[in-house]
């Protein structure tokens, strides 16, 4: 049965159901239209861009916390998670975001209010399926919204350096099979992939040498050529080999 408005504010607004001063924050990246694109709130009545996110549960683990942050924001379960990165910082302990956000929306508190404090955050970046993907504000947000990785609006505190550190991680793992695993189709060419991987390295790649590394890599499978309906010479489709293969 679904939650009311009242109950669901009344949850989010308790302290006493998180653990004191740690928080999830996630960099969720799809891939649409040969762009790399991540998925970015807005805070209710206000002018404040955020990564989704969340407090951690007294009886949850960090892990379940993004899992359940991801599930909330796209509707996806059994999505690649990835724990990259802790920001402790002591200047990203700015409560004046955060006041901002609560006058805004009629919350009261006083200078000691549990969101106000100091908070360490996990960083973890997600892959998922751009299409089979259903974002959705939280409690605290009026939106949540793909955003192309070049276009994102100007994020509070430090979210513009974990969206960085989150695209470094990336970056040095693109040649791992999960990544297009996660943001290609089942079936794809190799122009394909190789257009994956120049949108998330930002750079062109020689395309002989490319194609001859992933057919060295033993991670493609050859399936048959793609249908275009046209003259000219259809280029081959290729899946990844399965772990049981």
């Amino acid at each position: 049965m679904q939650k009311s408005e009242e109950i669901v504010a009344e949850e989010a607004l308790d302290g006493s159901r998180f653990m004191p001063g740690l928080s999830v924050d996630c960099v969720i990246f799809g891939y649409h239209e040969r762009e790399l694109k991540i998925l970015v709130s807005k805070f209710k009545n206000t002018s404040y861009y955020s990564l989704p996110g969340g407090f951690i549960k007294r009886n949850e683990d960090a892990d379940e916390a993004a899992h359940r942050v991801l599930f909330e924001r796209t509707g996806l379960r059994d999505i690649y998670l990835n724990q990259f990165y802790t920001f402790g910082n002591t200047h990203r302990a700015n409560p004046e975001p955060m006041k901002s956000v609560m006058l805004a929306n009629g919350i009261e508190f006083n200078g000691n209010h549990w969101m106000l404090q100091r908070f360490i955050s996990i960083g973890y970046y997600a892959l998922v399926n751009y299409t089979r993907a259903e974002p959705k504000p939280d409690f605290f947000s009026e939106s949540c919204l793909w955003y192309d990785i070049d276009d994102v609006p100007k994020l509070m505190q430090d979210h513009r350096l974990i969206v960085k550190k989150a695209l470094e991680t990336l970056r040095n793992n693109v040649n791992r099979k999960f990544i297009g695993v996660n943001l290609l189709q089942d079936q794809f060419t190799m122009g394909d992939i190789q257009k994956l991987h120049e949108t998330i390295l930002g750079e062109k790649l020689n395309r002989t040498g490319f194609h001859r590394k992933m057919l060295n890599s033993g991670l493609l499978k050859r399936i048959g050529k793609k249908k275009t309906g046209g003259s000219h010479r259809a280029p081959y489709l290729y899946v990844f080999h399965s772990d049981e293969e």
